[in-house]
């Protein structure tokens, strides 16, 4: 019973990611950027051996590195890149603006193992691999949303940056915009966007709070966490699955808000 539970669990979750992932900015119209079949999907020269992820975390920012790793969520596909939200066993990659053809984009699904190879980056706080090429293996890993409830406030938060998690029993905060008015949400951080832009909003747990997104590019305006994002009211009770992501801070990117069961 275990089992099938944890493969219905793992479906859900497959289906809602290519929900989100389906409902950011058309594509761009034309010819890709070069890339995929013209060289995207085929590594770097290197001696092809992937580091773990320990060894990734200790890597230097600047250097290239190899890793084996699983799609767990794309974002979408624009000017012949994607951004990749992936995960392994060990531990998970952001991989940002990875070069490749609609067609390439398409046929990566959730559960795909990839070799990846680029460079070791950082953008405020978040660590990711760039200027990246890739190649499809044999094999497939749907990873479990860790739940880092009891961690929301704590220095543990960082080593699971980037992986699939939830956050249960989470209350709406009051988020205030640039000219100091609150509200349950926002569109873009300042409150200054629109209809379709991202949405951030604030939710605690014991105390500590954390500021969470919509990725706009990731799940956009018809997907339904950015519909349930703008049905929240301050108070609400709610439990929140997400990717870890990192911005001066947890600034997690949402795919599922449901009334906290």
């Amino acid at each position: 019973m275990k089992k099938i539970a944890a493969l219905i669990l793992a479906l859900a979750l497959a289906l809602t990611l290519a929900a989100c992932g389906g409902t950011g900015p058309a594509p761009a119209s034309g010819t890709p950027s070069d890339g995929g079949l013209d060289g995207s999907s085929v590594p770097r020269d290197s001696d092809g051996a992937a580091i773990s992820y320990g060894e990734y975390s200790a890597a230097e920012i600047g250097a290239e590195v190899t890793v084996e790793t699983y799609v767990q969520a794309k974002q979408v596909w624009r000017d012949g890149k994607t951004s990749l939200y992936t995960q392994s066993e060990e531990g998970a990659y952001f991989i940002y603006q990875l070069a490749c053809t609609r067609d390439e984009y398409d046929s990566l699904a959730v559960g795909t193992k990839l070799r990846v190879t680029g460079t070791k980056s950082e953008w405020s706080g978040e660590t990711e691999i760039t200027d990246a090429s890739y190649e499809v293996l044999d094999g497939a890993f749907i990873a479990d949303p860790i739940d880092l409830t009891a961690v929301a406030g704590g220095d543990e938060l960082a080593a699971h940056r980037d992986k699939m998690a939830s956050f249960r029993g989470m209350t709406v905060e009051a988020i205030t915009d640039k000219n100091g008015k609150e509200a349950a949400f926002l569109y873009n951080w300042d409150g200054a966007g629109a209809e379709g832009d991202d949405l951030y909003f604030n939710a605690s747990v014991d105390g500590n709070t954390i500021n969470f997104t919509v990725e706009s590019d990731f799940c956009g305006a018809e997907s339904s966490v950015y519909k349930a994002v703008k049905e929240l009211k301050v108070g609400d009770v709610i439990d929140i699955t997400c990717f870890l992501y990192w911005y001066n801070g947890p600034n997690p990117h949402v795919f599922i808000v449901k009334p906290a069961a």
